[in-house]
Parts: C-alpha cells; sequence; structure tokens
C-alpha cells in the first residue's frame, strides 16, 4: 500500500469515561475507498467523529497527511482536505440546495471554481439542479442525503468519510448514490472512508474493508476477500 492518508495508531475514543473504541489501528491509501462494516453499537460512527475531531482521542493517533489531526481544530480539518458526510445528513433545512451547496464551500474565495464545482454537483445530482431554489428540509429522504454528499463535494475533499449513507433509503437511490461514489473515487481520485451497515453494498464498492465488533478491529481485507469469508457471509449477509 502507498503511505496512507490517513492512519489510526491505537485509537481510543469514546463519549464517556469507558472508550466505545479501543486501540484501533487502520489506514487508508490516498486514491482508496476503505470500508468498517459491523453492527449497530460497534464504534464505527464514534470511530468517524474522532478522524474528524468532533471526539478527541484518549488514547492514540489520527494521523491526516502525516500530521497529527487531534492538535487541528475541527472547523479547519475541511480546509485541509477531510471531510464529513454525518448519519442524518444533517442540512439546513431552510436553506435553499443551492444555499446549501455554497455551505460546502464557505471557506474557499476561488468564486469561480466554485461555480463549477456547483454544476459539476448538479451533473452527478440532477435532481438537485431541479431543485436549486427548493428549501433542503421539503426535499425527499434521498435528496437530502445527495445534498449532503454534494455539499461535502463542494470542499473538495481529498479524503471524504461518509457514515451510513444508505440508512433509511429506498434500494434505487443507494444504487445511484454508491455510483456516485464510485465515479468520484474513479474521475478525480478521491479517498473515501465508508461506514456502513449494508455490508454487501458496501463491501463491493469498497477496495478494502475491516470489520468491528465492540469497538475492536476484528478482520481485514480486501473488499473481495471479506465478501467471500463464510463466518462475513453469515453475520452479516444472512447466509
Amino acid at each position: 500500500m502507498d503511505a496512507p492518508i490517513l492512519e489510526l495508531r491505537g485509537l481510543s475514543a469514546g463519549w464517556g469515561r469507558a472508550p466505545a473504541v479501543k486501540e484501533l489501528d487502520l489506514a487508508v491509501a490516498q486514491g482508496e475507498i476503505v470500508t468498517i462494516i459491523g453492527a449497530n453499537g460497534a464504534g464505527k460512527s464514534t470511530t468517524l467523529m474522532a478522524i474528524s475531531g468532533i471526539l478527541k482521542p484518549m488514547a492514540g493517533q489520527v494521523l491526516y497527511q502525516g500530521r497529527d489531526a487531534s492538535t487541528v481544530p475541527p472547523e479547519e480539518l475541511p480546509a485541509m482536505g477531510l471531510c464529513q458526510v454525518p448519519e442524518g445528513r444533517r442540512i439546513f433545512p431552510r436553506l435553499t440546495v443551492a444555499e446549501n451547496l455554497d455551505m460546502g464551500a464557505f471557506r474557499r474565495r476561488d468564486h469561480d471554481a466554485v461555480r463549477r464545482d456547483m454544476d459539476r454537483v448538479f451533473e452527478l445530482f440532477p435532481r438537485l439542479k431541479e431543485r436549486e431554489r427548493q428549501q433542503g428540509g421539503t426535499l425527499s429522504g434521498g435528496e437530502q442525503q445527495m445534498l449532503a454528499i454534494g455539499r461535502a463535494l463542494m470542499g473538495r475533499p481529498r479524503l471524504l468519510l461518509l457514515d451510513e449513507p444508505s440508512l433509511g433509503l429506498a434500494p434505487l437511490i443507494v444504487e445511484h448514490i454508491f455510483s456516485i461514489i464510485r465515479r468520484v473515487n474513479e474521475t478525480e481520485g478521491m479517498t473515501v472512508l465508508l461506514v456502513e451497515q449494508n455490508a454487501n453494498l458496501a463491501l463491493k464498492l469498497a477496495h478494502r474493508g475491516y470489520v468491528m465488533e465492540t469497538g475492536r478491529i476484528v478482520l481485514s481485507g480486501t473488499g473481495r476477500e471479506l465478501l467471500d469469508n463464510p463466518d462475513i457471509r453469515r453475520a452479516y449477509l444472512g447466509e
């Protein structure tokens, strides 16, 4: 593997006194799609929160482009190319689609490039173009997920963190969103770390994967290796 854009070294983190994730070692190389799968409560979302600086590590390190990310204020990380699409989308419901997208580029001053990037988001998600002047809160769940991803793309991320993008969405919408994730990875070289309960979809999309149970990584391998693993198939694919 090439030098990692993201590396977790012995990371422990949580919301209370006891860590929800314990001594995690994980690496993501530039240009990869890596997924973390596991049951509810395994610690997947907590891991992303620690990477994006919302949670400070109890122990260990989060290294982003070789730098200890825990020393960087979380609001500064998007300007360094680390952007997260949180679980539940968390768009701005009273802002229009276009205004939500503008918020993803709020630190940028290259206005012409921002306009081109918005056009690119509308190319990826034509439904958002149709609703450009509509308030975000009036969109369907799938459209809000498209908007949340589009808002993150407006920051021109080098590393995109996605937390449960398929949650609560119809299969056709999920298929479209996953195809866009693959497209931006293949055409723009964007690195993606995906947390996902839909193990089948996630492992088919990802180059590599990690399996979490009760706060620890218990297995890792290529997406294909994990898909072919009979224990994974029984535990996460219902076979």
